[in-house]
């Protein structure tokens, strides 16, 4: 795991506090969290792990909770600008496990990154390989498959959730899209980057420009959710309002973007944490995405 990496990414991106959004105040006299504060924690372990390639980093790790199943489940995508260099699946272990105690299931997906075979269109056909695995041996392993479909993706992760709720959507003999692609029914975006071509024209961002142009090889309609065709899936975006990867200003401007489009995409801003607490079980911010995948599992009323 890259834990170097994230720390780096980290310090790379400190840049002056975001200000808060209207009707939100941070809390400026609490430090945000670092990735050591997360990264150093004893981290749990996964039930089982279930390869979708032959490529090492081509494997899903399956979160099951106690009890008789099937349980309820989500896919689980990680960050880390889309390079596998900077973080794995694992980063995503702490929230995983908090799902697991709350009765929820993990898919947790690993993919090649830009900087490992992936781009554009490697970490796709990984992403959506691994995602429609889900529905074939979900099942094997307690979790229903036949229920609410749930995608959730931290930060580069965030844009790949949002692109497999859209998946279906593209064109019925496009290779990205498949045959019978996953149907997802929410995707939560954790601070995304959804729009690459926004991405690619970057300047001093902490993921750089290089790695979402590689992400899109120019083609924006098949990879960038805020120009990609409108599916079905009902979209959310987290954010934290002293993030300094993904500001607000972030989800605001996909947000806007699909409202252009006539889709409504809510943002829920938490004040005072930024983003590291998107993945961190004890944050405020964490709890309310676990409140609205519970509520969307039917497991619990919306908080």
């Amino acid at each position: 795991m890259g834990a170097a990496g994230l720390a780096l990414l980290l310090a790379a991106c400190a840049l002056a506090a975001v200000g808060p959004v209207k009707g939100e105040r941070a809390v400026s006299d609490k430090p945000i969290m670092t990735w050591p504060d997360l990264l150093t924690r004893a981290k749990p372990v996964a039930d089982a792990t279930v390869r979708y390639g032959e490529d090492a980093l081509q494997v899903v790790d399956v979160w099951v909770p106690q009890g008789r199943g099937p349980h309820p489940a989500v896919i689980m995508i990680h960050g880390g600008c889309w390079q596998t260099t900077v973080a794995e699946r694992d980063i995503m272990n702490w929230i995983a496990d908090d799902l697991r105690t709350h009765g929820i299931g993990v898919w947790n997906i690993e993919y090649r990154g830009v900087d490992r075979g992936g781009g554009m269109p490697g970490t796709y056909e990984d992403v959506a390989r691994a995602a429609d695995l889900f529905l074939a041996e979900g099942g094997k392993h307690g979790l229903n498959t036949g229920g609410t479909q749930i995608a959730i993706g931290h930060s580069a992760g965030g844009h790949l959730a949002l692109w497999l709720a859209r998946r279906p959507a593209l064109a019925a003999d496009d290779a990205l899209r498949g045959a019978d692609p996953i149907r997802i029914d929410l995707a939560i975006s954790q601070g995304g980057l959804p729009d690459l071509r926004a991405g690619a024209a970057s300047v001093g961002h902490a993921c750089g420009a290089d790695a979402p142009a590689a992400m899109a090889r120019g083609d924006y309609a098949r990879t960038s959710p805020p120009e990609m065709p409108l599916g079905s899936a009902r979209e959310i975006q987290f954010n934290n309002d002293r993030d300094h990867v993904t500001p607000p200003t972030t989800g605001a401007a996909y947000s806007a973007a699909m409202a252009r489009r006539g889709v409504d995409v809510p943002m829920e801003v938490t004040p005072g944490e930024g983003h590291v607490e998107l993945i961190a079980p004890d944050s405020v911010s964490w709890g309310k995405q676990r409140a609205a995948i519970l509520a969307a599992l039917g497991k619990a009323k919306v908080l």
